[in-house]
């Protein structure tokens, strides 16, 4: 059997993992031939096909590697692909016909909801036999508890609060910490708890800007003059918009409600406010235990799914243990934060504010 690979979307740390996981499974456990494709499905797009075959060799050293040796991109949608000049053409036939050109029997698409999505729709048109790995910093993919890459950007968040935590102490400051996420949570949340925050604020909860101010205040009366804020990126501002900033390339990402908050806090409070904007330093490094213990086992359940020939699955982890389910259902949306999850009810026992009224 021939398989392929490939990472697509954003980059994340664990990618490397992910791919170490399936050469090692399907080269020695199955006796496969593996190729690890170019650039996502830039890589089927070109003629020649870029791919490069994948052995003990070419994947040595590659654990502990952040990123991804494969290369990958969350641009250009094959169905509406930019051309110059402005507008889209859909280049999928020929994408798909690269995936026949390399003669694959298989192949293990390492991506996030939306790439998911991408490629399912691709195997769906094109005949492909095709098993997803769910890999996004954001934690925000369905039927999964963990995706590859979420728990090294809660460390790398976690690591700048407890940095941060002495800077605000030190001057009786507020700093405001603006974290990834996309439209969940997750990052915010869990770092927000590792890291001692007062204010944690996700999408998930409407907030007051009135209860936030109220919190620091609460602190300054115990002799707390200073306070932590861990906000998300795709939180609104206090009069309900959304913060985002546009890219040479025209692409809008969320960013800039950490300036807000931290600026509305100042003028309300008084206080001397500082923001810092984490960014792509999230998804960088190299990835944490559980990243490499989550992508070695995706890795090495993907493949025995395609051994098996259980095809249009996605690896998940449930209840301590891997298991597959549908990708249909696994790209119907993304998972945000249960308003019942534990850790909601971990940080209001700790006393962690979401600024809700009260």
């Amino acid at each position: 059997m021939r398989l392929g690979v490939l990472t697509s979307g954003g980059d994340c740390a664990g990618l490397n993992a992910i791919i170490r996981a399936v050469m090692l499974r399907a080269v020695y456990g199955y006796g496969m031939e593996l190729y690890g494709i170019h650039e996502a499905t830039h890589g089927l797009l070109r003629r020649p096909v870029t791919a490069t075959r994948l052995t003990s060799d070419t994947t040595r050293g590659i654990l502990h590697l952040g990123g991804t040796i494969l290369g990958t991109t969350n641009r250009g949608n094959p169905f509406a692909y930019p051309v110059e000049g402005g507008g889209t053409v859909d280049r999928s036939a020929e994408i798909i016909q690269g995936y026949h050109e390399l003669g694959l029997d298989a192949l293990i698409g390492i991506g996030g909801d939306g790439s998911l999505a991408i490629l399912r729709k691709l195997a769906l048109a094109g005949g492909w036999n095709l098993v997803g790995v769910p890999k996004t910093i954001d934690n925000d993919v369905n039927l999964t508890e963990h995706a590859v890459g979420h728990s090294t950007a809660v460390e790398i968040a976690t690591e700048a609060v407890d940095r941060l935590h002495v800077t605000a102490a030190s001057h009786n400051r507020v700093m405001v910490l603006e974290v990834m996420g996309r439209d969940a949570g997750y990052i915010a949340l869990s770092a927000g708890i590792a890291g001692g925050a007062d204010v944690v604020l996700i999408p998930e909860i409407p907030y007051r800007i009135e209860s936030v101010c109220a919190k620091i205040e609460e602190r300054r009366r115990i002799g707390r003059n200073f306070s932590l804020i861990v906000v998300a990126e795709s939180v609104k501002s206090p009069e309900g918009m959304v913060h985002t900033v546009t890219d040479a390339h025209g692409q809008s990402r969320y960013g800039g409600i950490g300036r807000v908050i931290a600026e509305e806090v100042a003028k309300r409070t008084g206080a001397e406010s500082r923001v810092t904007v984490l960014g792509h330093v999230q998804r960088g490094g190299s990835p944490t235990p559980l990243d490499r213990v989550v992508a070695s086992a995706f890795g090495v359940a993907a493949v025995d799914l395609v051994a098996r020939g259980e095809f249009d699955r996605m690896v998940a982890w449930q209840d301590r243990k891997v298991v597959a389910v549908p990708l249909a259902e696994a790209t119907a949306g993304t998972r945000a934060v249960d308003l019942n999850d534990t850790l909601l009810h971990t940080a209001r026992g700790l006393g962690i504010s979401f600024g809700e009224p009260v």
